[in-house]
């Protein structure tokens, strides 16, 4: 399959925080799948921790305990989340999080992933960062993001984000007719070249 054949579906989660003793848990997730050209948003729920959320994690997704309020819990979502996923090339923007987050599906299998913040690294070494949002806003392409109410740190948001730099990565490199599988394994020699001048 050609990179240009791959099906797409970006998903964010937005965590209640690391605290000391505290498991972090996902309190908010979306997936948004690349349909013809557009993104279509599959899936976007707030979701219940079994603890509360830290005060920096609200201080960053700006999400309140009383929007958690009667959420589901993940595991609660499966449907929806396999339905969003499932057959289709999994996009994260630094992807550990999203993995390990789903690890309350075992034996999902979902993938082929591909991490936008790896590709960007290697598509672009010398970026002065490679966090999403400044990605983004650094190669100009905050006003190809067509959502409503788009801000950061919302997962909807971030999902659509790393679909639109997914996009980018693809046409500024030429990969649209290389196997897919390049996605999966970017060359990062320049990116950790560049980070020892």
């Amino acid at each position: 399959m050609k990179v240009s054949e791959a099906p797409f579906a970006a998903i964010d989660f937005e965590s209640a925080g690391t605290a000391l003793g505290l498991t972090d848990e996902p309190v908010q997730v979306a997936i948004v799948q690349w349909q013809s050209e557009s993104p279509v948003v599959a899936l976007n729920s707030h979701l219940r921790p079994s603890r509360p959320v830290t005060w920096a994690a609200q201080q960053v997704h700006g999400i309140s305990a009383d929007q958690l309020t009667g959420a589901p819990r993940l595991v609660d979502l499966w449907p929806g989340v396999r339905s969003g996923l499932e057959g289709r090339w999994v996009v994260a923007h630094g992807a550990a999080t999203e993995k390990r987050f789903l690890r309350v599906f075992p034996f999902h299998r979902f993938g082929p992933w591909v991490d936008t913040l790896m590709l960007s690294r290697a598509v672009y070494p010398s970026l002065p960062s490679h966090a999403l949002g400044d990605a983004v806003t650094t190669l100009g392409l905050l006003e190809q993001i067509q959502f409503p109410g788009f801000r950061w740190h919302d997962a909807a948001s971030d999902a659509i984000a790393s679909l639109v730099l997914l996009r980018h990565l693809i046409e500024a490199a030429d990969l649209a007719n290389e196997p897919a599988e390049i996605l999966t394994r970017p060359n990062l020699c320049a990116y950790f070249a560049s980070r020892r001048k």
